[in-house]
């Protein structure tokens, strides 16, 4: 396991027993390196959307927690927000919960003359992701073949 994903797991262990105390979700970490900076990134989630509030509540609880672990090397920023409208869905739980969305999924290579397909959700596995289009057709993908599926959303 690299340190990226033990840093995450360790910092999802954390931060689980904080979120479910405030009634909020805990949608993903991420520990990624932008530009010269690291930033560890916890997203919550919760009925009706989070609110800045909400996330200042989490953010002061987990970093009082990080500077007693102590278990990242090296600076890093913290940033504890909501996923956002476009919210990918990377883990078993976010597709489970997305059965019936409408989700967007963008292809490493063209497929049928195009990189970007909008479903609704019908079907996942560990191997293939399902999609059924407006008019009713499937259109199974296999995971190998995706570069993103993030729910959809309209303007």
């Amino acid at each position: 396991m690299s340190k990226r994903e033990v840093y995450e797991q360790k910092t999802e262990e954390i931060l689980l027993p904080i979120v479910e105390k405030h009634g909020f979700e805990l949608w993903d970490v991420e520990y990624v390196k932008e530009g010269s900076n690291w930033y560890l990134r916890a997203y919550i989630d919760k009925p009706g959307g989070i609110m800045v509030d909400d996330c200042e509540v989490v953010s002061r609880e987990l970093s009082d927690i990080l500077d007693e672990k102590d278990y990242i090397e090296g600076a890093y920023i913290l940033e504890v927000s909501s996923p956002g409208l476009g919210r990918p869905l990377k883990k078993e739980r976010d597709f489970a919960r997305s059965i019936g969305e409408e989700v967007e999924i963008r292809t490493y290579r063209t497929i049928d003359r195009q990189k970007e397909f909008i479903g609704i959700l019908k079907d996942y596995d560990k191997d293939k992701v399902t999609i059924e289009y407006e008019d009713g057709t499937l259109k199974t993908f296999e995971r190998s073949e995706i570069a993103l599926v993030r729910l959809a959303f309209d303007f």
